[in-house]
């Protein structure tokens, strides 16, 4: 019963925060609902969230469909890891590179002034955060529409080449029904994930007029000391979230496969040098707003103070604290996805169990935290303590990432083989060694490393938590940053990268195997 342990577990440490937040919440809570600067931030929230989110899919779709189009061509593969890398870069590492690219000082700055044009503060407000987010976000959006795409069968380009479909008939009457389902929850993921940034609005906001719901919670927290104010702008901010993951739940439902002999068969509208050109020029240009910033940050911290931080102490103390941190969640995650997909498995309710695992996607790493630093406080903790929750809030944020690689794997292997397993008498223990690990092992490899990644890379719970004896590497970039050290950001920046990117490599190949083929 490990399943219905960890749902239980879940659900307990979920209510624990929420009934932490509640009962911290102020008498005065009318003064604080109608303050002008929360609706302000609230809105400005949204809106950031929103901009983004059709930002980064309307970028997305066409990039998806030139990639779609253009199946084969010299560095496709390599463009395809391009756009994976966003989804492990650590986020402080992203903003350094923005800023190296975009800022006042860097490339794109140096040669603004050049040509006489004074880009002045542009990247410090909404227009950074939206050139950040999209970023992040477009590329996945991208790899997600482009699945889609390349799933649809290949008679359905056979009858459209019959047809002598147009390149608007195409899209029309083929691209689209495959598309518009997957589009709202590809959307509204975006849009989740934006809302509940913390990273990228606390460091490219600009200050208050810019601030967000997460900065401000940040702000409540560890500048104010307001525990009820906290309490309030996290209850905000987990019903409006908790809000869209019902809504997606509705709406990311398994798609109908559809029939077809898997015969790969061109599509009709590849033809044409306008449209090839069209199609080359698009996906230069996405190669380019992804590569551009991770080759600033890398030139940049090849040129900076490399031996000063290697030298440091302190340099090595936060990146092993950042290690333990991301063992300890790799764990959490990687242990609680298993326990529930084989609580599915064996009550047959894979949605109860896979909706318990989505949760944390209601709620941010830093409004999960802010009901554990409640607890903590009135437990009578300290922050000296808090290395343990750090790895608790990176775990729980991982979970769903190892369910959404994991549970469909496992569950089309016990659609092939439960019937032969039972048949057999081959269960429990026996089962998961011979049959189900020989199989799931390459996507929680996957998953693994991408959580290990992701908590290397997070600042949203070590700000919480951490103190100047706990700092891990985003934390020590952070503060690099606020102080323009900003040669020692770099040199930091291209360590954390090689330590996140490494730790994703060496868990992936250590339970995946070698790569073949």
């Amino acid at each position: 019963m490990p399943g219905i342990a960890v749902a239980l577990t879940l659900l307990a440490i979920v209510g624990g925060s929420l009934t932490a937040l509640i009962a911290t919440v102020p008498p005065d809570l009318g003064a604080i609902l109608a303050d002008r600067y929360l609706h302000h931030v609230l809105l400005f929230t949204s809106l950031q969230a929103g901009l983004s989110s059709l930002l980064s899919v309307g970028i997305a779709l066409p990039v998806a469909r030139a990639l779609a189009r253009r199946g084969r061509f010299p560095g496709r593969n390599l463009l395809l890891r391009l756009f994976a890398l966003p989804m492990v870069m650590p986020a402080v590492v992203a903003v350094f590179a923005i800023v190296a690219l975009y800022g006042h000082g860097g490339w794109l700055g140096w040669l603004a002034g050049g040509l006489g044009l004074d880009t002045g503060g542009f990247l410090y407000g909404l227009t950074g955060i939206l050139i950040g987010h999209v970023f992040f976000n477009m590329p996945f959006a991208a790899r997600a529409l482009l699945a889609v795409l390349e799933a649809v069968p290949g008679e359905s380009w056979r009858l459209a080449a019959q047809l002598r479909m147009s390149s608007a008939q195409v899209f029309r009457l083929i691209e689209w029904p495959a598309l518009k389902g997957a589009l709202a929850g590809v959307a509204g993921l975006v849009f989740m994930l934006c809302f509940a940034s913390f990273t990228v609005t606390l460091t490219l906001g600009g200050g208050p007029a810019w601030a967000s719901l997460e900065a401000a919670i940040y702000e409540a927290l560890r500048y104010d000391f307001d525990l009820g104010r906290a309490a309030v702008l996290a209850l905000m901010q987990l019903t409006i979230s908790g809000g869209m993951l019902l809504a997606l739940h509705r709406v990311l439902q398994p798609a109908p496969v559809s029939p077809g002999l898997g015969r790969a068969i061109e599509r009709p509208d590849v033809v044409g040098r306008c449209r090839a050109a069209g199609d080359a020029a698009l996906l230069v240009l996405a190669a380019l707003y992804v590569g551009l910033p991770v080759l600033a940050v890398v030139l940049s911290g090849v040129g900076g103070a490399v031996g000063r931080v290697l030298g440091s102490g302190d340099t090595w103390l936060a990146a092993g604290i950042g290690i333990a941190i991301a063992a300890g969640a790799t764990l959490l995650a990687v242990l609680g996805a298993l326990a529930l997909i084989a609580g599915g498995q064996r009550w047959r309710r894979w949605g109860s169990f896979q909706f318990i695992g989505s949760l944390p996607l209601a709620a941010s790493p830093l409004a999960f935290g802010a009901g554990l630093f409640v607890l903590l406080t009135r437990l009578g903790g300290s922050l000296d303590d808090g290395l343990f929750l750090v790895a608790l809030v990176n775990g729980f944020m991982g979970l769903p990432y190892v369910l959404r690689v994991v549970a469909p794997a496992a569950r089309e292997v016990g659609e092939r083989h439960d019937r032969l397993c039972a048949s057999l008498g081959i269960a429990g223990w026996r089962r998961w060694q011979l049959i189900d690990l020989p199989l799931l092992r390459r996507p929680i490899g996957l998953a693994a490393g991408l959580v290990a990644a992701l908590s290397i890379g997070d600042l949203g719970a070590i700000a919480l938590f951490g103190t100047p004896r706990t700092a891990t590497l985003p934390l020590l970039i952070y503060q690099q940053l606020a102080a323009y050290r900003l040669d020692q950001a770099a040199a930091t920046s291209l360590l954390l990268i090689g330590l996140a990117f490494g730790c994703f490599a060496a868990i992936e190949r250590l339970l995946c195997g070698p790569a073949r083929g």
